[in-house]
């Protein structure tokens, strides 16, 4: 059974920083595709970046150059830096895990497995 749990998530002001943690019991972060999704209120959910196994990263363009996901394997975490931070970012951020293709790595479906978030709110 894979478990997720967020971390981190606090408010802060426009243009602060935050770096947002998922303990990950049950899969190797190492071993598989690891992600970090947000939603927003009254809005879907959305990716926002991931790592594979091969250490390749993947980033929304809302959201390249300003965030930059991590793993830690010896914790098996991975971690969300978020610098720059705009009201727009404000959500409650997700990280989960998929052994989908490259192709669909961007998509809500090809996961399985969801924390319970933790909220991010940037105030202007």
């Amino acid at each position: 059974q894979v478990h997720l749990l967020e971390s981190g998530g606090e408010l802060v002001q426009t243009g602060e920083s935050l770096r947002l943690s998922c303990a990950v019991s049950g899969r190797t972060v190492r071993t598989t595709t690891m992600a970090w999704f947000r939603q927003a209120p009254g809005k879907e959910r959305e990716f926002v970046a991931a790592i594979r196994r091969d250490s390749h990263t993947y980033y929304a363009d809302s959201v390249k150059g300003r965030f930059t996901i991590s793993r830690d394997n010896a914790k098996n975490t991975v971690d969300l830096q978020m610098n720059s931070l705009r009201p727009e970012d404000t959500a409650v951020y997700y990280c989960s895990t998929t052994n989908a293709v490259l192709s669909a790595i961007r998509q809500v479906s090809a996961y399985n497995y969801w924390g319970q978030g933790t909220q991010v709110t940037v105030s202007s």
